[in-house]
């Protein structure tokens, strides 16, 4: 591997596997990632964390704050910006509820990972410092499921700010994983008063770092990354402001992306369709999953 592309050894036989009819693909859970960013004097910086080595996906991995949809994403919710109708389409989402819990768990993930807050008293305001004892309860509570995100933001009064995402891409775990995701990737900017927390259990480091130095970092083989991260990073190197990087949000793509696989003599390739920097060749793909990956 030149690169830093992260790709499971496991890969080959399952994808093998899928071929021959023996592997039944798991249905994607949905998901929502977030692309924090901040002004800095050389530009965008964007906030990123390490997955812990001992995670059971992606683990080593450098990505963004995100996780799973919870279904009780989909509870009423103090709610500000663009209607429900209007995130739905953007989505690709049939129904107002699932778009709400893409965006609700955007926001909630980005909460319970980074501790930044997009929500506020009012439409027009955002809270400031989320760094005190009784703000870290209700987070450590978020992540135990213990307390819900409607219920947080009722609870002090808050509306969630969706006007503050702007959405930006959509990929599909390949069928042949054993853990899949749906995830819709969206930025925002860092608010003024907030700022990041080393708060994430599933990260052993965190950095804030300018888009083209990590994407830089990925090509010298020195941070590993799925491809949706390294796709995103290289898609927002022409931004020059964050509120670049928003603006250009409702231009961007949000045909979902998945990976497809295809044989080619004895050669298994592998390709992420609109991304072929990602391609992978596997030879001897008859034999046992040891072929070389290029």
């Amino acid at each position: 591997m030149s690169n830093g592309q992260w790709y499971p050894p496991e890969w080959p036989d399952r994808i093998r596997a899928l071929a021959a009819g023996e592997l039944v693909p798991v249905t994607p859970r949905r998901a929502a990632t977030v692309l924090l960013l901040r002004d800095a004097d050389t530009g965008p910086e964007v906030h990123m964390l390490r997955r812990r080595a001992s995670m059971a996906f992606a683990g080593g991995a450098y990505a963004y704050p995100g996780g799973g949809v919870d279904p009780r994403d989909e509870q009423p919710v103090r709610w500000a910006g663009p209607p429900l109708e209007e995130w739905a389409a953007r989505l690709g989402l049939d129904e107002p509820a699932q778009a709400q819990a893409v965006v609700c768990a955007a926001v909630r993930e980005t909460f319970e990972e980074a501790g930044v807050l997009l929500a506020g008293e009012t439409a027009g305001t955002v809270v400031g410092d989320t760094t005190g004892e009784d703000w870290e309860r209700d987070r450590r509570a978020l992540v135990a499921h213990e307390l819900s995100f409607a219920d947080f933001l009722d609870r002090r009064g808050l509306v969630l700010r969706s006007d503050l995402l702007g959405a930006w891409a959509r990929w599909i775990t390949p069928a042949f994983e054993q853990r899949r995701y749906d995830t819709w990737f969206f930025v925002a900017a860092l608010p003024a008063g907030q700022r990041t927390r080393d708060v994430s259990g599933e990260a052993d480091r965190t950095v804030w770092t300018r888009p083209a130095d990590a994407a830089a970092g990925y090509d010298r083989g020195e941070l590993t990354m799925m491809p949706p991260t390294i796709a995103t990073l290289r898609a927002l190197q022409p931004c020059g402001t964050a509120a670049e990087a928003l603006a250009a949000a409702g231009k961007q793509d949000l045909a979902p992306v998945l990976a497809q696989a295809r044989m080619e003599g004895d050669t298994l390739v592998l390709s992420w369709p609109g991304h072929d920097e990602f391609t992978k060749r596997v030879g001897n793909a008859a034999g046992d999953g040891a072929g070389s990956a290029s």
